[in-house]
C-alpha cells in the first residue's frame, strides 16, 4: 500500500517540478484578481487600509452598485458594439485576407504593404478629421462612428488572417476550382472551416479591443450618457466614488466577469490560431 501511495507522491512532485514557472506565473496574474474581489466585499473602511482579509463579508456591495449605476445599460452597449464590430470586421477583413494570402493580381503585394502602413498609423492622427465626418453626419452621440468603420476591414485582422491562411496548402483550393468551384464557393466551403482557429483568434482580439475600448466611446459619446460602454461608466463610476474602494472594485469584477468568461471557453481556439499564425510568411 505504501509504494503505490509513493509512487503517486514521486509522480506529483515531478509533475510540480516541470510546471514550476507556469505555476508562479499562474500565481502572479490570479493573485491581484483574487485581491480585487477581496477588495469588492469589504467595507468601505476597511478597503482603505492594507488588510488582505474581510473581517466580515459584504456582498450586498454589488447590489449597491446596480443601484447607483445603470450598469445593465453600459453593459447592453458594450455588448452591442462588442459583437456588431467583431460581425462587421470578419465579413470584410476574411475576403481580403484570402485575396492578400491566395489570390494572384498585379498589386498585391503593394496592398499588403498598405495593410502594414495602416497598422502602425496610431488612430489619434486621424482623429479630429474623422469626427468631423461623423459629426458633419449627425452620428455623433452614439455607437455608429465606432461599429460601421469595421464594415471596411481592421489592418490587424486583416494581417492575422492572411498570415494564418498561408499556412492552408493551396491543393486544396485548386481542387476545388478543377470541381468548378468559384472563388466566393471556395472560401466559405473550403478556406473557412480549415480557417476556424485564425477567425477565433482574430474574432476575439477585435472583441476584446471594443469590450475594453475606452478612447472611442469617450470621443464619441460622451455627451450621451445613454450610449456609454462599460470603460466609460466604469470611470465615471470612479470619479463619484472615489473613495468608496469596495464599490470601485465590484464594478470592476463586474465589467471583467463576461470578458472572462468569454475567454476560458475560447482559450483553445485563440492559443491554436495565435499559434499557427506565424508558422508561415
Amino acid at each position: 500500500m505504501t509504494t503505490p501511495r509513493r509512487v503517486r507522491r514521486q509522480h506529483r512532485l515531478a509533475w510540480i517540478a516541470r510546471h514550476s514557472l507556469a505555476i508562479v506565473l499562474a500565481i502572479m496574474f490570479v493573485t491581484p484578481v483574487v485581491y480585487l474581489f477581496l477588495i469588492s466585499v469589504m467595507t468601505s473602511n476597511q478597503a482603505l487600509t492594507s488588510d488582505y482579509w474581510p473581517d466580515t463579508w459584504h456582498f450586498e456591495n454589488y447590489v449597491r452598485v446596480f443601484e447607483t449605476t445603470p450598469l445593465p445599460r453600459y453593459l447592453l452597449n458594450t455588448v452591442i458594439y462588442a459583437v456588431l464590430a467583431t460581425l462587421f470586421m470578419l465579413l470584410s477583413s476574411v475576403p481580403a485576407a484570402y485575396a492578400l494570402a491566395k489570390l494572384r493580381f498585379r498589386g498585391r503585394n503593394a496592398l499588403f504593404l498598405t495593410v502594414i502602413c495602416v497598422m502602425m498609423l496610431p488612430p489619434q492622427v486621424v482623429t479630429v478629421p474623422l469626427y468631423l465626418m461623423w459629426a458633419r453626419y449627425g452620428l455623433t452621440g452614439s455607437l455608429a462612428p465606432l461599429i460601421i468603420p469595421m464594415l471596411f476591414g481592421d489592418a490587424f485582422c486583416i494581417f492575422l488572417l492572411r498570415q494564418f491562411l498561408l499556412t492552408i496548402p493551396s491543393d486544396y483550393l485548386d481542387a476545388a476550382r478543377v470541381d468548378g468551384c468559384g472563388e466566393w464557393r471556395t472560401l466559405l466551403r473550403v478556406v473557412l472551416p480549415m480557417a476556424r482557429p485564425g477567425i477565433a483568434a482574430a474574432a476575439l482580439f477585435q472583441f476584446f479591443y471594443a469590450w475594453n475600448d475606452y478612447y472611442g466611446p469617450l470621443l464619441y459619446t460622451s455627451e450621451n450618457e445613454n450610449a456609454w460602454t462599460l470603460s466609460l461608466g466604469l470611470a465615471s463610476f470612479h470619479g463619484v466614488h472615489h473613495v468608496d474602494w469596495n464599490l470601485v472594485t465590484a464594478a470592476t469584477v463586474l465589467a471583467m466577469a463576461p470578458i472572462v468568461v468569454v475567454f476560458f471557453f475560447a482559450q483553445k481556439a485563440f492559443v491554436q490560431g495565435v499559434t499557427l499564425t506565424g508558422v508561415k510568411g
